[in-house]
């Protein structure tokens, strides 16, 4: 049972071969290598080249920097696994990880099989828990639960807002390629949302997994050391294309009427959307009045607060709490503040 692995590429040169031979020594041998070099300006394709003469299952292909989300889609129309598999070039696997996804999706007749991650930090190491069984197994009624909750967080879930998309990354996951080829999902372009590419993938994907497995292994490597990556800049227009991937969901919502708490998941997405976007503000390099200024801009869109509020706010931790009382009241100084707190406490 091959399994094609899709990996974009763009400007990974430092750590594209620790990506690339994590793949190459996996137990699991049947796999293609689906490379797709993004337009990079550095030694990417030069090593990519290298490792495509070196192990005839690596296939390289080229596009003209249109960003991961097309990267993807491209690898995923040359695909002939039966099972797909997305890596980013800047992180790695553990050797067993295929072996053991495929093993568990035959076994248990999975059409995705997940799993956990460690986010790696350079100097640490913090492993991601999601669930505490070791394997989860979601029936049909499951499904419908997962494809609600890449929409958002519910009821108690939100004890744990810090795993509002720790489920909807393409990466850490096994699908069975059915499934995707069938219905012809693709991976929206990010440029239009700057953001959760990934989850918009799962939405549409989801809506047809009838079985899926979450196995409590922590399988894949997540680098957050990379200074380079897109998730370290500024984005001047982050909130705009949040708005237009919010517009997006209701869309989606309008079509699929029928999802549980799918409503009330959206407003909770809304309103916990301003810990990323405020987040965002800080790395402004225009200086603190700026800052300020795009945080009060998010605070009093009207579509916001109207998710601040009715967010319900029992589940949430105190500090979240605190949190959120500050943006129902519009406290710049103390949503600012907070903010600032938990950017000092990442980059530690």
């Amino acid at each position: 049972m091959k399994i094609s692995m899709i990996i974009p590429v763009y400007n990974a040169a430092p750590f594209l071969s620790q990506c690339l031979d994590s793949v190459l020594h996996q137990t699991y041998k049947d796999l293609e290598i689906l490379c797709v070099d993004d337009g990079s300006a550095d030694r990417s394709r030069e090593i990519l080249k290298q490792y495509e003469a070196s192990d005839h299952r690596v296939k390289l292909f080229y596009q003209e920097n249109l960003g991961a989300s097309m990267a993807r889609n491209l690898a995923l129309r040359h695909a002939a696994g039966d099972y797909l598999m997305f890596v980013d070039s800047d992180d790695w696997l553990e050797p067993d990880t295929c072996e053991i996804a495929i093993e568990t999706a035959e076994r248990t007749h999975a059409d995705v099989v997940m799993w956990t991650y460690i986010r790696e930090y350079g100097s640490h190491r913090e492993a991601k828990h999601i669930f505490d069984e070791e394997e989860l197994i979601f029936d049909q009624e499951g499904c419908q639960r997962l494809h609600r909750r890449m929409i958002g967080l519910v009821g108690g879930e939100l004890a744990h807002p810090e795993n509002a998309d720790a489920l909807c990354t393409l990466w850490g996951k096994l699908y069975r390629r059915s499934v995707i080829a069938e219905h012809g999902a693709e991976v929206p372009d990010i440029r239009l949302f700057g953001t959760y590419e990934d989850g918009l993938f799962n939405l549409n994907v989801f809506a047809f997994v009838r079985k899926a497995v979450f196995l409590n292994r922590a399988f894949h490597h997540y680098r957050r050391d990379n200074t380079a990556s897109i998730t370290q800049s500024f984005k001047p227009d982050l909130f705009q294309r949040q708005l237009a991937l919010f517009a997006y969901m209701e869309n989606y919502l309008r079509a699929h009427p029928d999802i549980p708490d799918a409503r009330q998941a959206l407003t909770n997405r809304v309103a916990l959307s301003l810990i990323s976007l405020g987040l965002n503000e800080l790395e402004n390099p225009s200086g603190l009045r700026a800052r300020y200024g795009g945080i009060r801009t998010i605070l009093n869109h009207t579509k916001c607060h109207s998710a601040y509020c009715a967010l319900p706010l029992k589940a949430l931790p105190a500090h979240w709490k605190l949190f959120f009382l500050c943006a129902r009241r519009k406290l710049t100084p103390g949503v600012y503040l907070l903010l600032w707190c938990m950017n000092y406490i990442r980059k530690r």
